[in-house]
């Protein structure tokens, strides 16, 4: 069984950022198989970036999506009120999945529900918060 990790759009920057392969370093940290998890709020939120971002932004939104190409895109509902990140903690806290993000707000939040988080730690590997 593989394990689904969930994936935010800043974690799909890591690549054009830092030179960091973040597929083959989850297998590495997980020390399993593991299936990334692109929720489709997310994938929305990265061809907005692409779209309408600054010149720099737009180039890691677009090499993040072809990034995503590598994830499962999972059709989630977002209501009016809830942000990408309200939708990444509740369908992580449902899941009980670890959450890849370098986001430090949305890190505490998982933190405090007891998802384990993955981040990106001193620009050169990943490392986890918490355990799965």
């Amino acid at each position: 069984m593989t394990l689904k990790v969930i994936l935010d759009s800043n974690f799909l920057f890591v690549p054009s950022k830092f030179r960091v392969d973040i597929f083959e370093e989850l297998t590495n940290l997980l020390s399993q198989r593991c299936t990334p998890i692109l929720l489709s709020p997310t994938r929305k939120e990265l061809l907005k970036i692409a779209e309408k971002g600054s010149p720099k932004m737009r180039r890691h939104a677009s090499l993040a999506l072809k990034l995503a190409e590598k994830c499962e895109v999972v059709p989630v509902e977002q209501g009016c009120e809830e942000t990408h990140d309200d939708v990444i903690v509740r369908v992580a806290s449902e899941w009980r999945c670890p959450v890849a993000t370098n986001d430090g707000a949305l890190r505490k939040r998982l933190r405090n529900i007891s998802v384990p988080v993955i981040y990106l730690r001193q620009m050169s590997r990943l490392e986890m918060e918490g355990s799965v």
